[in-house]
């Protein structure tokens, strides 16, 4: 009982703190990890794009690197960053349920075909049964694999999960001749390169579920939401190779992200196609203000309640609340902790 109340102490200490610099401070800390949909994040960031629109509103944006992708959201939860690129299950069951109020503030793009289950002898996922899988076990790998069984007749019971870091999970595929896998790109597209490879299940079979997102605490000032936002869609429409109005620029852009994810630029441009990205801030507002969204996120609060991500004391899956545009919500309304916010995407000033 001491421990559970200096935890809740800590965190309300946190949060407190955390308040305070954002009403004070004109300087703020954002991270984000290397994948296809959040590396034009360093491209604003070393082309001078992000300074550009710190400047516009009078504050100044650190941007950070942290390749540890979940320590970079746990960083968020504890304080020591303002936003964070995180999937949308990440920002409703370690922030959200940390009891951080945070804010999806740039639906950037969701996976089309960019996680997938990786077999060697297996056809479909019906041969799954019975199997051993290896996986980032309670990720959006696992819950991928969740909602490919459950759309084939099994369930979670029928195989057997083994837990494998993201760092080794492309070496035990290719090393095993039985192996069966699950991941997300680069590690998929170069664990695909063994010539017994099938990709037999991938997130182009539920489009727009698997969501890549620029988190904010809620508390940040506007300053700040719409530096990220305007930041984020101008490099948009630079690397839009399919409407650029400068291609040359565009394709240095694509080279540029290629470099720093560690890939050719034809690969990159490979995972850009599995990756559904939204180019227009329009058709980001449209996605956010879906009733389909809210459908997508319980699916993922079932998942993530089922799978004990909401800790041991929950009771139910509405335990956290998740606030939508035009008010709809999920769960409980007087602990709302995750909402998806079109407003500054939509704000034709930026």
């Amino acid at each position: 009982m001491k421990l559970k109340l200096f935890l809740v102490a800590f965190l309300t200490l946190v949060s407190v703190s955390a308040t305070l610099y954002a009403a004070e401070s004109k300087e703020f800390d954002v991270c984000w990890s290397h994948y296809t949909g959040w590396e034009p994040w360093a491209y604003a960031d070393e082309k001078g794009i992000l300074k550009k629109w710190a400047d516009k509103f009078g504050i100044k944006i650190k941007l950070t690197l942290v390749n540890d992708y979940i320590e970079s959201i746990n960083l968020y939860t504890t304080g020591k960053y303002q936003a964070c690129t995180m999937t949308n299950m990440d920002a409703l069951t370690i922030p959200a349920v940390g009891g951080i109020d945070s804010t999806a503030l740039i639906v950037g793009d969701f996976s089309n075909g960019n996680d997938g289950i990786l077999t060697k002898e297996e056809k479909s996922v019906k041969e799954l049964k019975g199997k051993s899988i290896k996986l980032v076990q309670l990720s959006v790998s696992h819950y991928l694999l969740s909602r490919a069984l459950e759309m084939n007749g099994l369930a979670e019971k029928d195989v057997t999960l083994v837990n494998a870091s993201d760092a080794d999970i492309g070496s035990l595929f290719i090393s095993d001749p039985k192996a069966v896998v699950v991941t997300w790109n680069p590690i998929l597209m170069s664990a695909k390169k063994d010539k017994n490879a099938k990709i037999i299940f991938d997130s182009s079979k539920i489009p727009g579920e698997i969501i890549d997102l620029m988190v904010v605490r809620t508390d940040a000032p506007d300053t700040l939401k719409k530096a990220l936002v305007g930041a984020w869609f101008e490099t948009m429409k630079m690397m839009n190779v399919y409407e650029a109005k400068d291609v040359k620029a565009a394709t240095e852009a694509i080279e540029f992200m290629a470099k720093k994810a560690g890939s050719s630029a034809l690969e990159f441009k490979a995972q850009l196609q599995t990756t559904s990205m939204f180019y227009d801030a329009k058709k980001a507002v449209e996605f956010t203000k879906s009733k389909k969204l809210i459908e997508t996120m319980d699916y993922v609060r079932s998942f993530s309640f089922d799978h004990g991500l909401y800790g041991q004391g929950a009771k139910s899956k509405d335990l956290v609340g998740m606030e939508f545009p035009g008010g709809k919500i999920l769960g409980d309304p007087k602990n709302i902790k995750l909402r998806f916010n079109a407003t500054y995407m939509s704000d034709s000033n930026l």
